[in-house]
């Protein structure tokens, strides 16, 4: 897959002009590349001559998830691993920098153009997906409604570093308004799909079940709170971080410090932190703060 250096992204065979040149920057993708951390040399680790291979994202993602594979307890590393707390933690603080860094990302003209599609794709759209998961595993596995219902709301959603990364470099040419409500829904889905989660959680867990009422008062808290709380310390951050004087190259530890602590705050009253992270990374990219992405060319 050819690379542009000066877009720095893939780009699909398809989405390149009739002389071969890159649909943004107009110049002709060099074929050629040389070995660094971000480059695999397939040939060149096999020993041949011709060094010119450049891997796509989604081959060193296999080949990360690979790795782990064979270094787990099922593998020849027998690396044994049950902390379920730890995992937890460094899971959702992945998943909400994944989120920050999408927020920072969207440019704020696409709300425009796709929010009210990506916001049914997101709720409405995931309820469908999680609900047909649930019918095709109690049909097929014989589980209990609930345990079914839970595997449909856990695989219901699209993975938002996929999508980001997927936009971001394959060069396709898509609608602008598809291409938006891609990027937006693939950023707000998780918070509806982890509360579906959680929720049916709750419901296994407490055989008397949850009222109607009780789930939509839920609902309203936590997007109400992460939407309000996303927004306000957005502009707060976008206020105090340039006023911080950091080295070179720690710009980009600042944000993620504060994506972190408003997941944390946003969390610990009761809201959505991953909706919040989200939308205080859309704040704070809107807003070209010193040293975000939002500043760099797209």
């Amino acid at each position: 897959m050819p690379w542009c250096e000066e877009c720095a992204r893939y780009l699909a065979p398809s989405a390149m002009g009739s002389d071969g040149s890159c649909p943004s920057c107009g110049r002709v993708p060099s074929a050629s590349g040389s070995v660094s951390g971000s480059t695999l040399d397939v040939r060149a680790l096999a020993g041949g001559d011709d060094a010119d291979l450049r891997a796509p994202w989604h081959f060193k993602l296999l080949v990360f998830l690979l790795v782990g594979v064979l270094a787990g307890e099922d593998g020849p590393g027998g690396i044994e691993f049950d902390d379920y707390r730890l995992s937890f933690v460094v899971g959702n603080l992945a998943l909400a920098i994944i989120l920050l860094d999408g927020g920072l990302r969207t440019k704020l003209s696409t709300f425009r153009v796709a929010l009210w599609p990506s916001l049914g794709l997101a709720s409405v759209g995931v309820l469908l997906s999680a609900a047909g998961v649930a019918a095709i595993a109690a049909w097929l596995l014989d589980l209990d409604w609930r345990l079914a219902a839970l595997l449909g709301a856990i695989v219901g959603s699209t993975d938002a570093a996929a999508v980001f990364a997927l936009l971001k470099s394959s060069g396709t040419r898509l609608n602008e308004r598809v291409a938006s409500t891609l990027e937006i829904e693939s950023g707000v889905n998780d918070p509806m799909a982890i509360f579906l989660t959680i929720t049916l959680i709750e419901l296994l867990m407490q055989p008397a079940g949850l009222s109607g009422s009780q789930v939509a008062l839920e609902l309203v808290r936590q997007f109400g709170l992460g939407a309000a709380i996303g927004v306000a310390l957005g502009f707060a951050l976008s206020m105090l971080t340039p006023r911080i004087q950091v080295g070179e190259g720690l710009n980009a530890l600042l944000l993620c410090s504060g994506g972190v602590a408003v997941f944390g705050v946003t969390n610990l009253v009761g809201g959505s932190g991953f909706l919040a992270v989200y939308l205080t990374g859309l704040v704070l990219g809107n807003r070209r703060v010193a040293g975000s992405p939002a500043r760099r060319k797209r």
